[in-house]
Formats: structure tokens, C-alpha cells, sequence
């Protein structure tokens, strides 16, 4: 508490009677040692984060963790005298440490390239022609034709229409599957194309160490509400026996690791909205741990049905602007009223740089590094000072070996909420103080929230902006908001050589996701 505080604070003496005796191991035990604890540090605590939060018209972050945090502290008092004494010396020597430049992975067997990107989106299947959509400025939100969605309160989002799995999924599976493990599938499958092992060309590679890291944040929701109407309607002898399988969410990862015959890591995260980048950062690591040299990884997401839709307004966070869908979506304008459903799935293929090197195959881009925390917050708020992704910011940047000064481009998370779009502006000031060189743009603006898949498809629009040197614009920019001081690459496309990129994605619960990408240099 005094390291981290003292500069905001003037900190009065401990009183007498919080004194402690501190035992080292027994055989090399000193005379009577005193170290002091606060009283009460809570209300210097709540001093020194009022000093450190900007303005805002959100709601400010509770204090019940550093409560526990210090509860904890006073009933642990018995520290080692080796991890006094490094305190200690910790605390005599700050002023004189200097902070070395951070260094990136320099071995190819730890270093994560990007061989191959693969895609179902509103705007079809190619990822050439996915991201000509969006340098173009094109709206792929629209009314919905689904199902009858005349009695709610919206009724547009970023619909996939004439979705075709020829050739990639056959005929009978094809009808059973959920659309959530059909667009992983068809994705996961056209990104090996990409990364130059289609069809019989996995023999190059050892499948036993190729994996899958595909995630969900609803996992197969049509399955899911199907049979929970036939279980009301006809019975229990009538629900499908694909019901739970087709439901869960681990089975996308599941069926296309059994269909390609990878026996790596495989699995799902579901952290909502984050899903793909914590896919990222954990296939990443399996790979620079050894365990893998080769994953398939990113999110899918199909949950445009009556249920998915009814949950997300019964939520109040969905735009209301049925007069106008395509300009709902409005990341960072004053009269932005909710974000805007979408579907999808995004994924990458991450190998190690000598696996990628050994096989001749064509590279991308390169992932850095990431971060994953929590805000530890509320179920559906962010905080509003940014805390937890500006330090999650921080620690993808410690992860990659990047400076601040060296990152030129964001693709942010930017729901078009009225509290998530300033929460994360927040987070970024926070992080690089110098904005001038930094632009920012807002995919959602274009497709919607892809919620488990939204970052998987920003992922590669972001590895398209590092090859291609173009920026797709924020669309609707309209009447921004005045504390946004970055440039958005409002509703045209600039020319931007990024030197490195990051990619924000959160989710509700609090779940925090950043990852960092750069053109490949030898």
C-alpha cells in the first residue's frame, strides 16, 4: 500500500499496536523484527483512486476487492524474511533502476506466425472479398428475414443470407448441424486452404501436434431452442439425441479437429464477446510451450434467432433504429442506442515460425502477443475508469515486447454502446499519451457484433489493414463524440502503414482480451 500510494498520499505512522513479529525458517532465526501495517488503508484507497479517475458520467468502479485485498493483508502478516528483505531492497533501490526496452521473441520456435485466414461473414465466405466490403464502406446490417421479427423492438442485424457449405460439409451433416458449427467448419477448412494444406496436403504436417481452438459464446443455439420447443410441445421421446452434442460449445473445435484428424489441443473458450482473442492468446501458447506447432483458431457465432434476439433486448443493449438499419451501428457518435447483432466466424491459422519455415508456407503476418483479465466489475458494465483494459492493454504490449510509441492502429471493440464506447476511449488514453499517430476503426460499424466470433473476424481485418496498407473506414460517424480525440478513419478508408496493431475485444462478465499483430520480419 505505501509503494503504490505514497505518491498520491501522505501517509500517517502506523499506531503502536499494530506491530508483528516476522519468522524466518527456524534455523536461521534474528532478534525481533518490527514491520508496520495501516490501521484502516481503505479510506486512503479510496482517496488515491478518486485522484486517478478522470471525469466521467459513468458509473465509478466499487471498492469491495481492495476491501477483501486488504482484509486479506491484515491477517496475513507473517512474511518470509527472504521476501522482507526483497521488499525492502526493492523499495530502498527504486529510483535507480532504469527500464530496458522491451524485446520481442527472437525464437523461432516461440515466435507465432499467421499462415492462413478463413471466414463466413455477412459479406460471404472470401477474405478478399470480406475486406474489399469494408475498405468500400458497405453496410452488411439489414431488416430480418429469419423468422417473423415484427413484434420486437428491433428488428434488423447482420443477417448471413445464401450461406453455402458445398464441398466443405456433406449433405446430411450439413442438415443437422447447427449454423454456429457449419460456419466454424466451412472457415476452419478455407483457412487451410489459405495457409496452402488443403485437401491432401495436411500429410505435411504432424497431426498429432495440430489443434483446434474454436470458441462460442452461445454455442448452437438453434439446436438449443428447438428442442426445448419440442420437449414442451411433443415430449421427451421426440428431442433430437444431436440435441446436447450440436448444443455445447467445445463441439466446433471437436468436429473440425475429427474431420481434419488434428489430435493436438482441442477445445473452447467461451468468454462472450472476447471468445476469439482468448482463443488467440491460448492457442499462441500452446504453441510457444511446444505443445503444438500448428492451431486452428478464432470464434463462431450464430445466434440470430427469436431467443438470441429476445434475450439481447430483454437486455436493453440493442440499437432500436428500425427506420434506418444501416446507420444504427455508430461507434463513438453522441446519438449512438445500443449495438447491433451479427454472425460469423473468423479464424487463423498460428504456427510457429519454424514449423512455417520447415514447410514452406506462405506468412501472413505475425502475432506478437496478448493479454486476458477481468474487470471484476459488474455482470454487464464496463468500468469506468478502464482499469482493467488498460492493464490488459499493458500486459499484451509487455507479452509482444512492444512499446507504446510503436503501435499505430487499433481495431477497437467499439459496440456502439453508450457506456462501452468512453469506457475503452478511457482505457486507451490511459495507455498511449501521444494520439496523433494512432488510428482507430470501428468493424462493427459494418457487420454488427459478432459476439464469440466478433474478434476472429476483426483479426483479420486487421492482418488485411498491416498487408494491404489500407484502413477501412468507421462508418456513421455522424456527430462524434468530442472526448474521442483519435482519428477514426471516419466513413472513408485511409492509407495507414501500421507498424503494429492491437485488437480490443471484451465480454460481458468482465473479460478483458487484447492481442497484438505486425507485418512478418525475417
Amino acid at each position: 500500500v505505501n509503494c503504490q500510494l505514497s505518491k498520491y498520499l501522505t501517509l500517517p505512522p502506523a499506531p503502536p499496536h499494530l506491530l508483528f513479529r516476522v519468522f524466518p525458517p527456524r534455523s536461521r532465526r534474528p532478534p525481533l523484527q518490527k514491520i508496520s501495517l495501516l490501521p484502516s488503508p481503505l479510506p486512503y484507497a479510496m482517496q488515491a483512486l478518486q485522484s486517478l479517475q478522470s471525469p466521467s458520467s459513468l458509473r465509478p468502479s466499487p471498492l469491495q476487492p481492495l476491501q477483501r485485498k486488504f482484509r486479506n493483508a491484515t491477517r496475513h502478516a507473517f512474511f518470509s524474511q527472504r521476501k522482507l528483505s526483497a521488499i525492502t531492497a526493492s523499495a530502498s533501490t527504486t529510483k535507480n533502476v532504469s527500464v530496458s526496452a522491451p524485446k520481442r521473441e527472437t525464437d523461432p520456435k516461440k515466435r507465432v506466425v499467421i499462415t492462413g485466414m478463413g471466414l463466413v461473414s455477412v459479406f460471404g465466405n472470401d477474405v478478399d472479398a470480406y475486406y474489399d466490403k469494408l475498405l468500400a464502406g458497405e453496410s452488411g446490417i439489414t431488416l430480418i428475414d429469419r423468422f417473423d421479427a415484427s413484434k420486437f423492438p428491433t428488428r434488423f442485424a447482420g443477417q448471413i443470407r445464401g450461406f453455402n457449405s458445398q464441398g466443405y460439409i456433406d449433405g446430411k451433416n450439413d442438415r443437422r448441424l447447427d449454423d454456429c458449427l457449419r460456419y466454424c467448419i466451412v472457415a476452419g477448412k478455407k483457412a487451410l486452404e489459405d495457409a496452402d494444406l488443403g485437401g491432401d496436403k495436411l500429410s505435411k504436417i504432424d497431426l498429432e501436434k495440430a489443434g483446434v481452438l474454436v470458441g462460442s459464446g452461445m454455442g448452437g443455439l438453434t439446436v438449443f431452442s428447438d428442442n426445448v420447443q419440442t420437449l414442451i410441445e411433443k415430449g421427451h421421446r421426440k428431442v433430437s439425441p444431436f440435441f446436447i452434442p450440436y448444443s455445447i460449445t467445445n463441439m466446433a473445435s471437436a468436429l473440425l479437429g475429427i474431420e481434419l484428424g488434428f489430435m493436438g489441443p482441442n477445445y473452447s473458450i467461451s468468454t462472450a464477446c472476447a471468445t476469439s482473442n482468448y482463443c488467440f492468446y491460448a492457442a499462441a501458447n500452446h504453441i510457444r510451450r511446444g505443445e503444438a506447432d500448428l492451431m486452428i483458431a478464432g470464434g463462431t457465432e450464430a445466434a440470430i434467432i427469436p431467443i438470441g434476439l429476445g434475450g439481447f433486448v430483454a437486455c436493453r443493449a440493442l440499437s432500436q433504429r428500425n427506420d434506418d438499419p444501416q446507420t444504427a451501428s455508430r461507434p463513438w457518435d453522441r446519438d449512438r442506442d445500443g449495438f447491433v447483432m451479427g454472425e460469423g466466424s473468423g479464424v487463423l491459422i498460428m504456427e510457429s515460425l519454424e514449423h512455417a519455415m520447415k514447410r514452406g508456407a506462405p506468412i501472413i503476418a505475425e502475432y506478437l502477443g496478448g493479454a486476458i483479465n477481468c474487470d471484476a466489475y459488474h455482470m454487464t458494465d464496463p468500468r469506468a475508469d478502464g482499469l482493467g483494459v488498460s492493464t490488459c492493454i499493458e500486459r499484451s504490449l509487455e507479452d509482444a515486447g512492444v512499446s507504446p510509441e510503436e503501435v499505430n492502429y487499433i481495431n477497437a471493440h467499439a459496440t456502439s454502446t453508450l457506456a462501452g464506447d468512453l469506457a475503452e476511449i478511457n482505457a486507451i488514453k490511459k495507455v498511449f499519451k501521444n494520439t496523433s499517430e494512432i488510428k482507430i476503426n470501428a468493424t462493427k460499424s459494418m457487420i454488427g457484433h459478432c459476439l464469440g466470433a466478433a474478434g476472429g473476424l476483426e483479426a483479420i481485418a486487421t492482418v488485411k489493414a498491416i498487408n494491404t496498407g489500407w484502413l477501412h473506414p468507421s462508418i456513421n460517424q455522424f456527430n462524434p463524440e468530442a472526448s474521442v480525440e483519435f482519428n477514426t478513419v471516419a466513413n472513408e478508408k485511409q492509407q495507414h502503414e501500421v507498424n503494429v496493431a492491437i485488437s480490443n475485444s471484451f465480454g460481458f462478465g468482465g473479460h478483458n482480451s487484447v492481442v497484438a499483430f505486425s507485418a512478418f520480419k525475417p
